[in-house]
């Protein structure tokens, strides 16, 4: 039976990755209250295998409810929903992460006072993604007393940045970590990055893995080499990552290994990629008409 692609939008007919779909249906924002009962209906509608949410604020909805969509004979490919609620949330990322053993920047609450604070620290949304509303803050006069959202002040890190991309299996094993460096970033995702085999990644993989017994599937964590704390985690994400399509040109399927698993024949993850592939970016175009 061939593999049917169904890509759902809130404006799919201005949605590239629709149009190049098998089929494509509207639905509404992932905040919506009706929004996870859509989806329901469009994988009892189609019999649909396997469900894949790509942003952030989806995430603990359908994580929430996944045991709904496994009634209708469909795995949501999300982690546990205490996982979800630490990768969305910064300052418990780092307050878990530490908890540990994990080497994370410190990490407070805006409002919270610490004297070990040491200027110029980063201000960034607590549920933030996107590289959305960073901004530096150089002294104490300089943090706002209002903002429209939680925020977090953390240490500014300086160094080479990464992305490590995770597959653990169902039984919580993790099976691979590809980790590139972060060459160029546009808007928060990779544009231009490069593959790095270094076994510092793969252990801190495992201890994350430890630290988050509900994780599954595919999620990436980025981390700071700086030149002062050395190698530090400063977020994770709970889904697959931008960068993924170059873990999976360097040997690593890991949308193979989904199938894999949904079709219950043996996974043949690995951790047996190639380092130094460098990924390129470019914008592409879709036409209609």
């Amino acid at each position: 039976m061939p593999l049917i692609v169904i890509a759902c939008d809130m404006r799919p007919e201005r949605s590239a990755a629709c149009q190049i779909a098998d089929a494509w249906h509207a639905v509404p924002r992932c905040d919506a209250p009706d929004y996870v009962d859509t989806l329901l209906a469009i994988v009892k509608e189609f019999r649909i295998d396997l469900v894949v949410p790509t942003i952030d604020p989806e995430l603990f909805a359908l994580a929430a409810r996944r045991d709904e969509f496994a009634a209708l004979g469909a795995r949501v490919h999300v982690s546990a929903p205490e996982v979800v609620s630490v990768a969305r949330d910064k300052h418990l990322t780092a307050a878990v992460l530490a908890a540990g053993g994990i080497p994370v920047p410190l990490t407070r609450q805006l409002g919270d006072a610490d004297p070990r604070l040491c200027f110029p620290m980063m201000m960034k949304p607590s549920g933030g993604s996107a590289s959305r509303g960073l901004q530096v803050i150089h002294r104490a006069a300089d943090i706002p007393r209002k903002t429209a959202e939680p925020m977090v002040l953390q240490q500014l890190l300086n160094g080479p940045e990464f992305t490590t991309n995770i597959f653990v299996d169902q039984q919580g094993v993790l099976r691979s970590a590809v980790t590139h460096r972060r060459l160029s970033v546009r808007a928060g995702e990779v544009e231009k990055g490069r593959t790095d085999r270094d076994p510092r990644f793969w252990n801190l993989a495992e201890a994350i893995v430890a630290a988050l017994p509900g994780a599954r599937g595919v999620l990436c964590f980025q981390t700071i080499d700086d030149e002062d704390a050395g190698l530090c985690v400063f977020e994770i994400n709970a889904r697959f990552g931008g960068g993924y399509p170059l873990a999976h040109e360097a040997g690593a399927p890991f949308t193979q290994w989904l199938l894999e698993e949904l079709c219950e024949i043996p996974c043949t993850a690995h951790d047996d990629w190639r380092g130094a592939v460098t990924m390129l970016r470019y914008d592409a175009a879709v036409f209609q008409g």
